[in-house]
């Protein structure tokens, strides 16, 4: 079974806010909003909604603005373990930030990935 899998090497699949979008689901949708705002940034309903930011149009409000993203889709790759570059700052800098889920394992999908494709 295909996964997938962003850009930085989340696993969409196992996101709250993409498994919020896919069922539709307003109830898991607030569970969203409530375990991902901060005192800076209070999320609503709408600003859940993703389908992946590799191959979606909806987009999470983190998702919209990220630079690893916008990064991945200017070098026109699958993700960041088909980067040259990888890993470069700008992942290091994006999994030290995460909140809600580990950088380790998403840095380790993309190594899985990059291992093999050779």
């Amino acid at each position: 079974m295909d996964r997938t899998i962003a850009m930085c090497g989340l696993v969409c699949d196992d996101c709250m806010a993409f498994i919020a979008t896919q069922k539709d689901d307003d109830e898991m949708r607030q569970k969203v909003v409530e375990a991902w705002s901060t005192e800076d940034e209070r999320l609503k309903l709408e600003d859940v909604d993703c389908d992946g930011c590799t191959i979606g149009k909806r987009l999470h409000s983190f998702c919209a603005v990220c630079d690893v993203r916008m990064c991945g889709l200017q070098r026109d790759i699958e993700n960041c373990a088909h980067c040259d570059e990888f890993p470069c700052g700008k992942l290091e800098k994006l999994w030290n930030g995460f909140r809600t889920v580990s950088g380790e394992e998403a840095k380790a999908n993309l190594k899985r990935i990059r291992k093999s494709r050779t």
